[in-house]
């Protein structure tokens, strides 16, 4: 370049002529006419394409096998290396670096460009991906749901257990209440929890679920075109963004519950920080978008999927596969499931009956052991086999006053300790626990008896006269007493 620039110089400003360049340097006189023209060197460039006899032929057959990979998944595309063996068993002679440089430019004549894109306020973008997340020490893969509001970049980013009804209900209950209100239009792809059909290029028949939703908060919907997945991108980023950084390193957590109140902090800290190109920062450009939303309704949205069955003769009510124990008196009963993305809870009409932590694994059971006590109460034979209170751990002072009540009451002993344990119903353990403690020290080995230890009884407290606003008995004066006076009164006792 230093060459170029002083030919240049020479011939332009000093004037030195360019027989003279000529000689001095013993470039052509074409590469002169080069350096003169351009105030950069312009590279080589050929002008027309360069043949290539053995590839050629085989170009339109490496363009066909690109294409149909398109509607495959991205690992199962063929590479430059399969292409070439491929070919070579069609007829192609060529070398294998051929075969690599045609694969290039035809992916990069066929990459898509993307239009820029101007978002206003008031619209949000969701999504479903996975992370994995150690909980309660067990390392498992997690449902990650992120909605993001393009126009100012907030986020909210939540964990769940699979991608369900009830936790696409959950989801967007927790993302609009965190952002303070509803998007009137939100862009999906398309999940079988939203969408039961496509039908053409936009058209979508939606799930009830959906629906139920939908006409709660009135929002309005829009899904991506089927794999344009880059109608979303702004969410697809926040996805990627936000595994490599809330969830790198794996987190550590007892439960999914408590990783989403860290990961809410971490969105709300988000909202402090100020977007390249942008006026101010994420928390202030969310208020414009909370102008444009659409108000929360008046009402919560009751997040649960809710199934009617009939309480079987164990008492047991399937819900997802799973089975939760309801009271005994409640067996061949019609109930109603509610099912939550932490809970599961049976109700008879207006009742509730039971509740029971979600079971999210397959054909599992969850059993409360007090449900099963008016039972065990008629049929105390079957309390040591009793499935539902396997592993029920009570503390020791329970199993010492099951003994003394067998050996003392022999047959009676163990339906009696059945109602002890029957207190639970309406007491807490410790407080039984505290009761059962004092009955054995008094030797009260009876339901009832132990009952009278969980009535409150207030302490009897040692208590001093204050004169504190009686200030018209300190003018009262009391004589001391004479206790030689009560020597008379003996004595004239002791002469009747």
């Amino acid at each position: 370049m230093e060459w170029w620039s002083e030919i240049r110089r020479r011939v332009l400003v000093d004037g030195v002529s360019r027989r003279q360049i000529l000689r001095e340097t013993g470039i052509h006189w074409k590469t002169l006419d080069k350096i003169l023209s351009h105030s950069m060197p312009p590279g080589y460039r050929r002008t027309v394409p360069r043949e290539r006899p053995k590839i050629g032929p085989f170009l339109g057959r490496i363009r066909q096998i690109i294409e149909e990979d398109k509607g495959l998944p991205k690992k199962q595309h063929h590479t430059a290396k399969r292409i070439f063996e491929r070919i070579r068993g069609e007829g192609y002679t060529g070398g294998q670096t051929q075969v690599k440089e045609a694969v290039r430019e035809i992916r990069q004549r066929s990459q898509e460009v993307f239009m820029p894109l101007i978002h206003r306020p008031g619209e949000a973008q969701a999504d479903f991906g996975y992370a994995l997340v150690k909980e309660d020490g067990r390392l498992r893969k997690a449902v990650l749901f992120v909605m993001s509001l393009p126009h100012s970049d907030a986020v909210l980013v939540q964990m769940f257990d699979r991608i369900c009804t009830e936790v696409f209900w959950e989801a967007h209950r927790r993302a609009f209440e965190f952002f303070g209100g509803v998007p009137r239009r939100i862009t999906y792809d398309n999940e079988g929890v939203m969408v039961a059909q496509v039908i053409g290029a936009r058209k979508r028949k939606l799930t009830n679920g959906f629906l139920q939703l939908q006409s709660h908060y009135l929002f309005g919907e829009h899904f991506c075109l089927v794999r344009r997945a880059n109608e979303k991108g702004v969410v697809e980023g926040m996805v990627g963004y936000t595994r490599r950084n809330y969830l790198v390193p794996v987190p550590q957590v007892q439960d999914l519950e408590e990783l989403n109140r860290q990961l809410e902090d971490r969105c709300r800290e988000e909202l402090r920080r100020r977007l390249r190109g942008k006026s101010g920062t994420k928390e202030q450009l969310l208020a414009e978008d909370k102008a444009a939303f659409l108000p929360l309704p008046a009402g919560p949205f009751d997040a649960c999927r809710k199934e009617s069955t009939i309480a079987g003769s164990l008492s047991l009510v399937r819900f997802d596969s799973s089975d939760y124990s309801v009271p005994v008196r409640w067996a061949h009963h019609p109930v109603v499931v509610k099912g939550y993305t932490d809970r599961v809870e049976v109700c008879f009409k207006d009742t509730l009956v039971a509740s029971h932590e979600r079971l999210w694994g397959k054909e599992g059971v969850c059993f409360e052991p007090l449900h099963y006590l008016a039972l065990l109460e008629r049929k105390p034979g079957a309390l040591d086999h009793a499935r539902p209170l396997e592993g029920w751990a009570l503390p020791e002072c329970f199993g010492v006053l099951r003994r003394r009540l067998e050996q003392e009451r022999e047959g009676e002993g163990t339906r009696e300790y059945i109602r002890v344990l029957r207190l639970l119903e309406k007491h807490s353990l410790p407080t039984l626990t505290r009761a059962v403690e004092k009955a054995l020290r008094a030797g009260a080995l009876t339901r009832d008896a132990i009952a009278q230890f969980l009535i409150p009884r207030e302490e009897w407290r040692e208590t001093t006269f204050r004169l504190d606003g009686r200030e018209h008995l300190r003018e009262v004066k009391v004589a001391a007493t004479d206790v030689s006076e009560y020597g008379s009164l003996l004595g004239a006792g002791g002469g009747q």
